[in-house]
């Protein structure tokens, strides 16, 4: 019971970093992307940190689940001092149970708090007179400060000589769209990657919390069930650091798979195949995959289990 305590008391420390951490970098990169925007939008803090509050609990329910499975593992090996066994079971429900609370607590919460009045704000455009935007092969350069959006500027189009225009309207004016400051580089492909599935998710998430409180534990319980029955991956070996990397690679898997299963066309496809074979509402289909490939790893863990017990019975 002890163990299970400290645990729980891992994971829930676990959950609340990753969570406030992860928020804190999304709330950042929404403000600086509302900021390179021109003309400069009217921003509204609380939207933008609802936003990145709901970006960021996917991440952490990914994030702590692979790390108290990582923790009850270590625990079991005695990495962490004298060997404190650890079922199976018992980790499974009680990482469960927790991320199954906390993530329902806070997306009801959220969904509370997006009913607030809001309070706009509007932030100063980066950069001064003279500003040079590119995109692609187009460069134009405000002649004023940015924040004025139809004031004089200096367009260079391909295959056409220098656009001045002194005021963008008009019947001979063309609009041109004003590219966003400068101000970051593109990040890699496959962090892009994963900041997109993780949206995805959330979305979901928020999606199935409007339906109502049963469809939203229903799509969560069994995403959980699914990754808490990775479990075994972090016992592969001997190397701690080895078992994490293999589980950072299969919740990385369990996450594209969620966006790949959640895509439109899938769904499309989803319900063209079933029809009126089975009884079963097409927000129950992922879910339902879900709990099947965790009751075939949970199978084959308890195949493995029985298999080295029967191996260790003839030894001796």
């Amino acid at each position: 019971m002890k163990n299970l305590a400290r645990l729980a008391l891992f994971f829930s420390l676990s959950f609340a970093v990753l969570l406030l951490f992860a928020a804190a970098l999304r709330f950042l990169h929404i403000r600086i992307d509302g900021i390179r925007l021109l003309p400069p939008q009217p921003r509204m803090m609380l939207y933008d940190f609802i936003a990145a509050a709901r970006w960021a609990l996917p991440l952490a329910v990914y994030g702590s689940l692979l790390s108290g499975l990582s923790y009850a593992a270590r625990l079991n090996a005695g990495f962490l001092g004298r060997r404190r066994r650890l079922s199976a079971p018992p980790v499974m429900i009680c990482l469960g149970v927790l991320v199954l609370v906390f993530t329902g607590g806070i997306s009801l919460g959220l969904e509370r708090l997006g009913d607030m009045a809001p309070i706009r704000d509007t932030a100063r455009p980066l950069g001064e007179a003279g500003m040079l935007l590119t995109r692609s092969d187009t460069a134009i350069v405000l002649l004023r400060e940015p924040g004025e959006s139809l004031g004089p500027r200096v367009a260079a189009i391909p295959g056409r000589p220098l656009l001045y225009q002194e005021q963008p309207l008009g019947p001979n004016n063309t609009i041109i769209g004003l590219p966003p400051v400068p101000f970051r580089e593109e990040n890699p492909w496959f962090l892009r990657s994963a900041a997109i599935d993780l949206s995805l998710t959330g979305r979901q998430f928020e999606a199935r919390l409007r339906e109502g409180f049963p469809p939203f534990f229903i799509y969560a319980g069994a995403l959980v069930f699914l990754l808490v029955s990775l479990g075994f991956i972090l016992k592969l070996s001997n190397w701690p650091l080895a078992n994490l990397f293999l589980g950072c690679l299969a919740f990385r898997g369990i996450l594209a798979l969620e966006t790949f299963l959640n895509a439109p066309e899938i769904q499309d496809l989803f319900a063209s195949f079933l029809g009126d074979r089975f009884p079963l509402p097409l927000s129950r289909t992922v879910p339902l995959i879900f709990c099947f490939f965790g009751i075939l790893v949970n199978l084959y863990t308890f195949l493995v289990f029985l298999a080295k017990r029967q191996n260790d019975e003839e030894e001796i």
